[in-house]
């Protein structure tokens, strides 16, 4: 026991304090967060490149009613323009050229064209705007042809639309707000989490060993130090490993999440929605279906409250140190039985098939969280560590969240006591093919 801890210590020493663990450790939580905050900081940004469009309309009813929208400009032409800006559009001073056919009402159809390759958010904006305009025309007229007083305001005041507000009931009746969406990205966020941490560090696992056998460093630790104890220093060394590096990620997530939603309230929130509406006067259209998002970010913050954060976080610790046991095992007793990456790769990917099979479930999961589907694939031990994780927010009954414990504590009993006997004879063994036949062989030798 002595000697394991030796080697759990050295394994974890010598990862932790290499430069490349710390920069992983910063910079990962740095760049999730840039990950999700720059795409929608560049989103919101409004795009500062001037363009004038000509617009050729047959109709002449859009004369007038398209205007300056941000940097893009919109000049009439007449049909004679028009026909020298089709010959030599490039040569002009035009961004682009929008004609508007006679039967647009009918047609229900425009065309831009351009030298270069025109942005999504332009046509979409053009689209948009165009749409509102032949929408406009069509209420008219159907406001003038039915004689009905006071029609258009009638329409008005009927457009709805229903907001569906999610509460969760505790078993003594109460109520909690809660939100569908949060608890779906707490699901897929924490699969992935878990997928990420079990296949990095069993990796790790696997070429550690490989490394030693190769360059014969196990001969002489194993003069000293018995295969088991090897073994197992390696795989808990690695696990405190990981342990570290996801309890600094969850301190520097709690920091997080405190600072932003003290800065969120719902003052604030409001005060963003309303500068939002005042900074876009071309959202006017969209804004009475905009009243109660301006508290959403306050919202999703208080769902996150209404979640188990306690069970999720001992599930992600206890399904993370199992799923990591069970599958770096297996991993060791491949890098043991293997002289090659060749070799190594072709065991590699049955043993982590359920791994991936449980990304692939994750969907189905989050769609019918009590399932048949989800309940076995939290309940077999290969693919809980993932699955069961995954339905945790949406709420597991105990006896399943037990029953999912107790069968993966059996089975990693079991995946060790094989790995350690494939580990014990694999690791001394070179220059020879492995197979199924040659590994019931190592597991079945005594003594």
């Amino acid at each position: 026991m002595n000697k394991t801890l030796i080697i759990l210590k050295r394994e974890y020493l010598t990862r932790v304090t290499k430069k490349s663990f710390i920069v992983t450790t910063l910079l990962v939580p740095l760049f999730m967060v840039a990950l999700m905050v720059i795409p929608a900081w560049l989103a919101t940004r409004d795009d500062n490149q001037e363009r004038t469009i000509a617009v050729y309309d047959e109709t002449n009813m859009f004369l007038g009613q398209i205007s300056q929208e941000g940097s893009t400009k919109y000049h009439f032409v007449d049909p004679d323009t028009y026909n020298r800006l089709k010959e030599n559009l490039a040569g002009s001073e035009f961004y682009a050229l929008l004609y508007i056919p006679g039967n647009i009402i009918t047609t229900n159809r425009a065309q831009l064209s351009s030298p270069k390759q025109v942005p999504f958010e332009l046509a979409e904006q053009i689209e948009r705007r165009l749409s509102q305009i032949v929408e406009a025309d069509k209420r008219q007229k159907v406001i003038s042809e039915s004689g009905v007083p006071d029609l258009e305001e009638k329409l008005a005041a009927a457009r709805t639309r229903i907001s569906v507000n999610t509460m969760k009931v505790t078993e003594k009746g109460e109520e909690k707000k809660s939100s569908s969406m949060v608890a779906f990205i707490a699901s897929y966020g924490m699969g992935f989490l878990i997928y990420f941490f079990v296949f990095m560090y069993g990796s790790l696992v696997m070429r550690s060993v490989m490394e030693e056998k190769k360059n014969r460093i196990v001969e002489v630790i194993i003069s000293s130090v018995k295969p088991f104890e090897l073994m197992s220093g390696k795989i808990l060394g690695t696990a405190l490993v990981g342990l570290t590096q996801v309890g600094i990620w969850i301190v520097l997530l709690v920091v997080g999440m405190t600072v932003v939603q003290g800065f969120f309230t719902p003052e604030s929130a409001q005060e963003m929605g309303q500068s939002l509406l005042q900074s876009q006067p071309q959202m006017g259209a969209v804004q009475q279906s905009i009243p109660e998002a301006e508290n959403q970010i306050a919202e999703i913050l208080e769902s996150i409250k209404t979640l188990n954060l306690p069970l999720i976080i001992f599930g992600f610790l206890f399904y993370f140190l199992g799923g990591y046991l069970l599958y770096s095992s297996l991993m060791g007793a491949i890098g043991a039985a293997v002289d090659n990456d060749e070799d190594s790769q072709q065991l590699v990917f049955p043993v982590t098939f359920p791994l991936i099979l449980s990304i692939i479930l994750l969907f189905s999961i989050s769609k019918n969280p009590e399932g048949s589907i989800a309940f076995w694939a939290s309940i077999i031990p290969f693919t809980s560590p993932i699955c069961m994780l995954a339905r945790i927010p949406y709420g597991v009954p105990a006896w399943e969240l037990l029953l999912s414990i107790f069968l993966l504590i059996t089975t990693l009993v079991g995946v060790i006591w094989v790995a350690a006997k494939i580990y014990r004879t694999g690791i001394l063994m070179y220059g020879k093919k492995v197979n199924l036949k040659e590994l019931y062989k190592w597991l079945t030798y005594r003594g």
